[in-house]
């Protein structure tokens, strides 16, 4: 699949183009986000996404096709358990109901920039070494096996702040409060960075953590990159929306994680058998490419679709028997306050002076 570099500057300004819509027509005004204005939203952010895989359809075929809209299901289902430690991050910062919007919007903008780097090294290092489908595989597969052992009978992962932010806190002061939307405020002649700064850097690193397991997935169901890149982008810009659309079904769906296992263990299959047919290691059937079937983009999309199907009506009917498995899966903790008061003790006075005499923005 060729693609000239117009097309990719196109594609790119087009989605920054959306994305500053976006931020113009629900930013404008700091508000809670309510369940109609979401719904709209995310039907929004799902048409483009469907009229982008018919353009593709239409310019480059079928296949192509078939291959965005897997890549974007499994992208857009990973990013919904990604939503649980959200919740976490919202609720342990602390951070304003009428705020969130924000935060997600500039973390997600974030994300996706390292994420474009990451698809970027990803797309090389496979043109160059066929046996990275290995690597992947193998990731995807361990993966798989921990989300299954975690939902079996381990606990749950607790989310914990990226090193680069606990750095940020250390290198820079911040305010104990939030100061509106305003990412840094002036404190008697002293610039200091908001609680707001943070939580975005949180959200948008620890967005890329989960790439760590998407972005080898969709490598698994296409290798052109710009459609890994156009699957992640369109998954990233319909979760904001979802956050608040679906925050309180989240904890309904007791066997997402399940489900989620079983798509990455499927994808890692489908990796080993792509790479052994792909097969240039010299210990390895003499360096020959190895004959085995590989798994076609339709099966991949039935199999992606299917699970999800199962897993959520499973999830939503387990519920509905037994409330109590909604309340015992991803249970949010306490606000946490903004910040540690030991790492902020020496702004305590400066701040409270502030309060008063007003603050300016940069």
């Amino acid at each position: 699949m060729h693609v000239p570099t117009w097309v990719w500057l196109a594609t790119i300004g087009g989605l920054l183009g959306i994305i500053l819509i976006d931020l113009l027509v629900v930013g404008r005004k700091p508000h809670v986000i309510s369940i109609r204005e979401a719904t709209r939203w995310v039907l929004f952010y799902v048409g483009l996404a469907v009229l982008f895989g018919l353009g593709v359809w239409a310019f480059a075929g079928g296949t192509y096709a078939g291959e965005f809209f897997a890549g974007y299901i499994t992208e857009y289902s990973l990013s919904v358990d990604n939503l649980f430690v959200f919740v976490l991050i919202m609720t342990g910062f602390a951070v304003p109901a009428e705020h969130q919007h924000k935060v997600l919007l500039v973390g997600i903008l974030i994300a996706l920039v390292m994420r474009g780097g990451f698809i970027a090294v990803g797309a090389a290092a496979i043109n160059a070494f066929s046996w990275v489908f290995f690597i992947f595989a193998a990731f995807l597969i361990w993966t798989a096996f921990s989300m299954l052992r975690q939902g079996i009978g381990g606990d749950e992962e607790e989310w914990t702040e990226p090193k680069v932010v606990s750095l940020v806190r250390r290198v820079l002061p911040v305010t104990r409060e939030y100061h509106g939307a305003r990412l840094s405020v002036r404190v008697d002649g002293k610039r200091w960075v908001t609680p707001m700064l943070i939580v975005m850097l949180a959200i948008g690193l620890t967005d890329l953590l989960f790439a760590l397991d998407s972005i080898p997935a969709i490598f698994g169901l296409t290798q052109e990159a710009y459609l890994v890149f156009t699957a992640n982008a369109f998954a990233l810009m319909g979760l904001r929306q979802l956050y608040f659309l679906i925050g309180g079904l989240l904890s309904k769906l007791v066997f997402l994680s399940y489900g989620l296992a079983v798509i990455l263990a499927f994808i890692g299959v489908k990796l080993v058998l792509h790479a052994l047919h792909e097969n240039e290691l010299p210990f390895l059937n003499g360096g020959q490419p190895v004959p085995v079937p590989e798994i076609g983009i339709a099966l991949s999309l039935s199999v992606i679709v299917g699970v999800l199907i199962v897993t959520t009506v499973a999830s939503l009917v387990a519920v509905r028997r037994n409330p109590a498995l909604a309340g015992s899966t991803h249970d949010q903790p306490e606000p946490a306050g903004a910040l540690d008061p030991a790492q902020d003790a020496e702004g305590g006075d400066e701040q409270a002076v502030t309060a008063e005499r007003g603050t300016s923005e940069r």
